[in-house]
């Protein structure tokens, strides 16, 4: 089915922090090195330029955070068109107040 004009659903970080649970499937398209300097607990990089080889056979939602919220809106979108229900987090990590894994953010 060929989706034309679909809108990407968003949420703000402190809706995602209500979200997440053990089953919250979170990818974070930022770079490697982006990643490592800080992550939420629980997400799994998968950088944007590598979003379209991304499989899970999951019929769950997926949401999709970066640093700004422009490179998971592009990510979300190639998603949408492979049929998975996704949402993009707004404001990605520089709105981001929870708590962080890794580096000094």
């Amino acid at each position: 089915m060929f989706k034309l004009f679909n809108r990407i659903p968003n949420i703000s970080t402190n809706q995602l922090e209500k979200e997440l649970n053990n089953k919250t499937v979170l990818l974070d398209v930022r770079t490697g090195g982006e990643y490592r300097q800080g992550h939420i607990s629980g997400a799994k990089n998968y950088p944007l330029n590598k979003i379209g080889q991304y499989k899970n056979k999951t019929n769950e939602t997926i949401y999709v955070i970066c640093q700004s919220g422009m490179r998971s809106k592009r990510a979300a979108k190639v998603l949408q068109k492979k049929d998975y229900q996704v949402i993009n987090v707004r404001g990605g990590m520089n709105q981001w107040n929870g708590k962080v894994r890794g580096g000094k953010l």
